[in-house]
C-alpha cells in the first residue's frame, strides 16, 4: 500500500494486488485503523509525507521510503522524484527535466498518448509532477501514490538482485522507518527549559539585548575581556582567524592555525590564550545558541525543534537541524524531562572497534568484544599499555600514520589481520576514487575519480580519500547498528508510552512516564541484544550500552 499525503492534508491510498489493486482517497483515521490492524509496509515518496500524517496524530508502524532507499541505492543526498524515476527505470539522471517556463520545446508531443499525465513519452517525469504539480487534484494525488508503487517495486528488485539481497533489503526497511522516526522526532521535538537556558547564558553572554545597538555593546565589551591582554591602542579583529594568528604572533606565539584544540595546548603561554579560548566559548553561544536561537528553535510547549533526516548523504549518520547534534555540553542542562517523566539515555559503549570486529570477520578482535572494555584484551594482546591500544585501534580506523598509537601499528596487524585488511581495503578504493558499499549495502561516493600523482597535493588528496574510504566502512556500519537499535527500542517502547526524543550519534535519549522508566531501562537494553542479533546473526561480535535513568540530560555521566 502506498500512501501519499498532500499540504493541504488530503491523503492518497493505492493498493498494490494480485487483481490489481486500486487506488482511493482517505482520512487519517482510516490510514491508523489499517495501521493497527493490517500493519502493512507503506510505501511513501518521503519523509515529508509521514511528519504530515504525524502532525494529524497519525504514526504508521513501518514504511518503504523511496528517498531513503534511493540514497541507499545511489549514494549521496541527491533524491528528487524525477531523478528517483530516472534510475529506477534505467534512464539517464543527467537528462532530468527540470522544472522551469515553458517554452517551444516543452509542448506535449502529438502521438503523446497521455498529455497531461505524469509520464513523458521519452520515460521521465513531467518536471512540474514531480515539483508538486501532482497534489492539483484527488486524482493526481491518487496517480502519484501508484507511481510510489511502481517505483518502490523496480527498487526492491534491485536490492534482490545484489551482492547480498537480505540485508541490504533489510538495511532499506530499516532505513525507511528511521525517516518516521525522524518525522516523529521533528515534531515532537526535544523537552527543552527556556528558563534554565537563559540562567545559563546571562552570566557568559549578559542578558537579552534590547536592540542591536545594545548587542554591538555586548560583543565589544566581550572583545575588551581579551584586548586588555594586549597594550593600549593595539587592536586585533577576533572575527578574523588571521587577525587572532597576528594577535598571537604580537605576544610572541607562533602556530599555524588558530583551531580550539591548538590553542587549549598553549594556554599558559600567555593570558591571552586563555582569555581566547573564554571569549569563543562565550562568542558560540552568543552567535549559534543565543537568545535568537531560543526564539527561532524552542516553542511555547517548551520543545526544541529540528528537521532530522535518517542520512547524512556521506557513510548514512543521522542528522539534524537547529544545532541539535552540535548542542554545547553546558547547554545540556536545559534539558530537562517533562513534569512526570524521566530520562533514559544509552550510550554504546566501544561501538565502532566492537562494528569492525563484526563487518570484518576477524575472530581475534571478535573475542576481545566479550570483555566490558575490550581495549584491556587489545592491550594485552599487543603488549601495550591500554591509553596506547586505545589510541592505535582508533587511529588505525581513521588512517592516523603518525604518533604513538601509529608506532604500535605493525602489532596490530599481525594480531587483527583480517580486520586491518578490511581497512586496509576502504583505504585503497578512498585513494583510487572507487566508490564503496557498507555492510548493510549503502554505496559511498569516495570522490569524483583517483586522485592525480605526482605532486604533494595530490598525494595529500590521494591520503585524504583514502582515510575517508577506511572510516566510512566502519562508521556506516555503525549507523545502520544503530538505526536497527533504536527502532527497535521505537517498537518496544510502545508499551511503556516511551518515545525517543534525541538521537546523538551513537547515543539515545529515550523520554518516559517516571513509573515506567526503570522498565524502560530494561527495555533499551535488551533492544540492543535484539537489534545486534538481527544486524549481525552469528553473535559473535558483543555490543554493549552505558544506561542511565536521568532526570536532566546534564546528570549523564560520559
Amino acid at each position: 500500500m502506498a500512501l501519499v499525503v498532500t499540504t493541504d492534508g488530503r491523503i492518497g491510498l493505492a493498493i498494490d494486488g494480485p487483481s490489481g489493486g486500486g487506488s482511493r482517497m482517505v482520512t487519517a483515521d482510516e490510514v491508523a485503523e489499517l495501521d493497527r490492524t493490517i500493519r502493512p509496509r507503506w510505501v511513501l515518496w518521503s519523509q515529508d509525507h509521514a511528519g504530515r500524517l504525524v502532525a494529524k496524530g497519525v504514526r504508521l508502524t513501518t514504511c518503504w521510503d523511496v528517498v531513503a532507499v534511493h540514497r541507499l541505492l545511489r549514494g549521496g543526498w541527491s533524491a528528487e522524484p524525477g531523478r528517483i524515476w530516472a534510475a529506477s527505470h534505467d534512464l539517464d539522471v543527467d537528462t532530468v527535466p527540470r522544472p522551469g517556463p515553458g517554452n517551444l520545446f516543452d509542448q506535449p508531443a502529438a502521438d503523446d498518448p497521455d498529455p497531461s499525465g505524469p509520464v513523458r513519452p521519452d520515460g521521465h517525469l513531467r518536471p512540474d509532477w514531480a515539483d508538486g504539480g501532482w497534489s492539483a487534484t484527488d486524482d493526481t494525488v491518487l496517480r502519484w501514490a501508484c507511481l510510489a508503487l511502481e517505483v518502490a517495486r523496480r527498487q526492491e528488485a534491485l536490492l534482490t538482485e545484489s551482492t547480498a539481497p537480505r540485508r541490504f533489503r533489510s538495511t532499506a526497511h530499516a532505513e525507511s522507518t528511521a525517516e518516521l522516526l525522524c518525522a516523529e522526532l521533528t515534531v515532537d521535538g526535544l523537552p527543552f527549559d527556556r528558563t534554565a537556558a537563559v540562567a545559563l547564558l546571562e552570566p557568559l553572554i549578559g542578558r537579552r539585548p534590547r536592540n542591536e545597538a545594545d548587542a554591538a555593546e555586548q560583543r565589544a565589551r566581550r572583545d575588551a575581556d581579551v584586548l586588555r591582554h594586549l597594550p593600549p591602542g593595539v587592536h586585533f579583529d577576533l572575527r578574523s582567524p588571521g587577525q587572532v594568528k597576528s594577535l598571537l604572533r604580537f605576544v610572541g606565539i607562533e602556530v599555524p592555525d588558530t583551531r580550539a584544540w591548538r590553542l587549549e595546548a598553549i594556554r599558559d603561554a600567555h593570558p591571552v590564550v586563555e582569555a581566547l579560548l573564554a571569549w569563543r566559548k562565550a562568542e558560540r553561544m552568543a552567535t549559534t545558541y543565543g537568545y535568537s536561537w531560543l526564539d527561532t528553535h524552542v516553542g511555547e510547549d517548551g520543545r526544541l525543534r529540528g528537521v532530522w533526516s535518517a542520512s547524512d548523504g556521506a557513510a548514512g549518520r543521522m542528522t539534524a537541524s537547529a544545532g541539535l547534534h552540535n548542542l554545547p555540553a553546558d547547554m545540556r542542562v536545559a534539558v530537562r524531562a517533562a513534569p512526570g517523566h524521566r530520562f533514559v539515555r544509552a550510550d554504546l559503549g566501544q561501538i565502532e572497534p566492537r562494528v569492525l570486529a563484526s563487518v570484518s570477520g576477524d575472530a581475534a578482535l571478535a573475542r576481545a568484544t566479550l570483555d566490558d572494555d575490550l581495549y584491556l584484551p587489545v592491550a594485552q594482546q599487543i603488549g601495550v599499555d591500554r591509553p596506547t591500544a586505545k589510541v592505535a585501534v582508533l587511529g588505525a580506523m581513521y588512517g592516523q600514520t603518525t604518533g604513538h598509537g601509529a608506532q604500535v601499528l605493525p602489532r596490530l596487524r599481525s594480531t587483527y589481520p583480517v580486520a586491518m585488511a578490511y581497512l586496509d581495503d576502504g583505504d585503497r578504493a578512498g585513494q583510487a576514487g572507487r566508490d564503496l558499499r557498507t555492510y548493510g549495502g549503502r554505496l559511498v561516493h569516495t570522490s569524483n575519480g583517483p586522485a592525480p600523482a605526482g605532486d604533494q597535493e595530490a598525494r595529500s588528496r590521494a591520503a585524504a580519500q583514502g582515510r575517508f574510504g577506511r572510516n566510512a566502512l566502519v562508521q556506516g556500519a555503525a549507523a545502520e547498528l544503530f538505526k536497527v537499535w533504536a527502532l527497535t527500542v521505537r517498537a518496544r517502547g510502545i508499551h511503556l508510552g516511551a518515545r525517543i526524543v534525541l538521537c546523538l550519534h551513537d547515543e539515545l535519549l529515550v523520554h518516559v512516564p517516571t513509573e515506567r522508566s526503570d522498565a524502560a531501562a530494561l527495555m533499551v537494553a535488551d533492544a540492543l541484544q535484539e537489534a545486534a542479533h538481527r544486524w549481525a546473526p552469528d553473535g559473535a561480535v558483543r555490543f554493549v550500552a552505558d544506561l542511565s535513568v536521568i532526570d536532566c540530560w546534564a546528570d549523564a555521566k560520559d
